[in-house]
């Protein structure tokens, strides 16, 4: 399935929009990556949205986790186990999703969209222990919060990581910064394992990909500079949850017919 080149130009467009806006409220914007995918690129097919969105997606948290672990906020045996339990829930998670009728897929990631713009709302007050460790005790508390949004990170094609770092807080009580950095362990490999399982029936456009990819960069570098001087990001989150709710509304009023 060939796109035109202006559609490769405006997956870069998509890209930096997402980067941008994990840059400056530090989370939550791989979530508008589908959206974009088939709203803005208009890709044709949701499946090779999906396919396309998770392998770009992968690539932008390999390149966070390099930043994190530069800032040694990375606790690399809680995350191993946690990816290592999701890997399995992802390829179950996205040979169901390939399965499913597109237009279906993408209103039940609308209601998704729903629920991650009530959890970026949601205060997080507790500070953690930054001593938590992943010993055998938490192990199987770890690998089942691992394995359950592993499931559901590969069926919708997105990288999880308003339920992985939550996920990790829950089963470790780790602090918050440690769960951000953390995550991004499970988010590339959730990413990749969904990205593989969608390339092998070939729904995965490697160039759009790319384009995404390296609009995401440079967008992730404007939102870190603006996202810098504006300090603290309580009133961006909101705003920006607003916006998944906005987009989630107009996917739902798109996609709803399927269900008709």
């Amino acid at each position: 399935m060939t796109l035109e080149p202006i559609q490769y130009l405006l997956g870069a467009l998509s890209g930096s929009l997402v980067g941008f806006t994990l840059g400056l409220v530090g989370g939550g914007g791989s979530i508008l990556a589908v959206p974009l995918m088939v709203y803005l690129v208009r890709v044709p097919d949701a499946h090779l949205a999906i396919g396309t969105s998770a392998f770009a997606v992968a690539a932008n948290a390999a390149t966070g986790l390099i930043g994190h672990a530069k800032a040694h906020t990375v606790k690399w045996r809680c995350g191993g186990m946690y990816a290592t339990a999701g890997v399995v829930g992802a390829l179950f998670g996205s040979t169901a999703g390939k399965a499913m009728d597109g237009g279906k897929l993408l209103f039940l990631f609308a209601l998704v969209m729903v629920v991650v713009g009530v959890l970026m709302l949601r205060g997080r007050g507790d500070a953690g222990n930054p001593g938590a460790e992943c010993n055998r005790e938490k192990a199987p508390k770890v690998l089942g919060y691992g394995l359950g949004t592993g499931l559901f990170s590969g069926f919708f094609g997105i990288g999880g990581g308003f339920l992985i770092v939550p996920g990790l807080i829950g089963s470790t009580g780790m602090p918050i910064l440690n769960a951000v950095g953390t995550s991004l362990i499970a988010v590339t490999a959730f990413g990749l394992t969904t990205a593989a399982n969608y390339a092998f029936s070939g729904l995965v456009d490697w160039p759009l990909a790319f384009a995404f990819i390296g609009g995401g960069v440079v967008g992730g570098l404007a939102g870190t500079r603006i996202a810098k001087r504006l300090g603290t990001g309580g009133t961006l989150t909101t705003v920006f949850a607003v916006l998944i709710f906005v987009v989630a509304a107009y996917m739902l009023w798109k996609s709803a017919a399927t269900f008709l």
